[in-house]
């Protein structure tokens, strides 16, 4: 028996929940995102700004220079994660099997729980009148093409507001629903991939399933096996409820490039601590640690190292982190962005040795900042 997998997309989320935190913004052409004095990218914009060519992840001073009128509102980001979390929670009581995929997409398994199209019509109107949010719907017999589904309702919906799409593939029609769409439509291929089809004179998805799958296995390896079955409309992944993060990480972009090594150290010093928060409010550590380096002219590097033991406190990722920058950076060479992160994870240990006075009360102190913190906000108590 087929599955029946529900894709939901909310449309244009945070333009969304900012028309509902300020109802003015309706109708008019805006953008949530980062400032362009700043070097800010557009997150997400409102349908009429995208009539006038504006897109997520355009810088915010060209989105600007092809709409003049544009307001550019900055992340609320924790009415962001309150909205979605209401969502999720409304799919959560509709099926235990519920896989989030970002903060305003998820995959739902509805097997067995009725008429797919009744359903998804159901949760459309509870989201949109229960919760003020419209969002797009795909549904089919696996992930993939349920998601392709979404993907192309939202495109045929009416020019200027949201689709509030829902688009439904029978069992047995996924490849005829795949056939006639755009290669690059299809997961796993990129705009790389999709030149090299293109040279050998592959455009749509159909045209990659009646290509023999030795050729794409040739071309591509191992992914071309993949590329094949996905293009005849397999795909046989489960629905995840949860995922193991992997890393912990902060970033910043600087607004002007900085060369300072006191302003270096301080800002590694605040990633530093948010990477320990949250660590610590995860119950993690690890037992690597990273810096990540951007200059000026937008060519990057990674460097990390491994720990001897675990950790999630500030003052060891800092200190780590700050080593790693002292042996990578040349003296006096301006940043463009830097970023500090933690993998490798394992339970936090909490066994003292003969030694370990000094540690212990580190970590108390650290425990009694955050409660601080977490009370009273960051600003409350700072390092002199």
């Amino acid at each position: 028996m087929p599955r029946t997998i529900l894709h939901l997309d909310l449309d244009a989320f945070f333009c969304a929940v900012e028309e509902l935190h300020d109802p003015s913004l309706r109708g008019k052409p805006f953008a949530v995102g980062g400032r362009p004095e700043e070097r800010g990218v557009v997150s997400s914009c409102s349908y009429p700004a995208r009539l006038l060519g504006v897109r997520s992840a355009m810088p915010t001073s060209r989105a600007l220079r092809l709409c003049p009128g544009l307001i550019v509102i900055s992340h609320h980001r924790s009415n962001y994660g309150e909205m979605s979390e209401k969502v999720m929670a409304r799919l959560r009581n509709l099926s235990p099997f519920v896989e989030q995929i970002s903060i305003d997409e998820a995959f739902v398994d509805i097997s067995g729980l009725g008429d797919p199209a009744g359903i998804a019509r159901s949760l459309q109107a509870e989201v949109r009148e229960g919760i003020g949010l419209p969002c797009s719907v795909g549904i089919a017999s696996n992930k993939l093409v349920a998601k392709i589904a979404t993907e192309v309702g939202k495109k045929s919906g009416k020019k200027g507001e949201p689709p509030n799409a829902l688009t439904i593939v029978p069992p047995g029609s996924e490849a005829a629903f795949l056939d006639p769409l755009p290669a690059d439509m299809l997961w796993g291929v990129g705009p790389k991939t999709a030149a090299r089809l293109a040279e050998v004179g592959i455009r749509t998805i159909g045209d990659i399933a009646r290509r023999p799958e030795a050729d794409l296995v040739r071309w591509f390896g191992e992914n071309g096996q993949e590329l094949w079955r996905h293009a005849r409309g397999i795909d046989e992944r489960p629905i995840v409820t949860e995922y193991e993060a992997k890393s912990i990480s902060q970033e910043t972009t600087f607004a002007c490039d900085v060369r300072d090594d006191r302003q270096l150290e301080r800002t590694l010093r605040e990633l530093s601590e948010q990477v320990g928060r949250r660590l610590r409010k995860s119950g993690l550590a690890g037992t690597t640690v990273k810096i990540k380096l951007r200059w000026p002219d937008f060519t990057s590097l990674t460097r990390q190292i491994t720990l001897p033991g675990t950790t999630d406190q500030d003052d060891e990722i800092y200190r780590t982190a700050l080593a790693l920058l002292t042996k990578v950076r040349p003296k006096g060479k301006a940043v463009r962005l830097i970023g500090v992160g933690v993998s490798g994870f394992k339970p936090p240990l909490r066994q003292l040795g003969l030694w370990d006075g000094d540690s212990e009360k580190r970590r108390k102190l650290q425990e009694a900042v955050d409660e601080l913190q977490e009370k009273f906000g960051r600003k409350v108590i700072h390092r002199g």
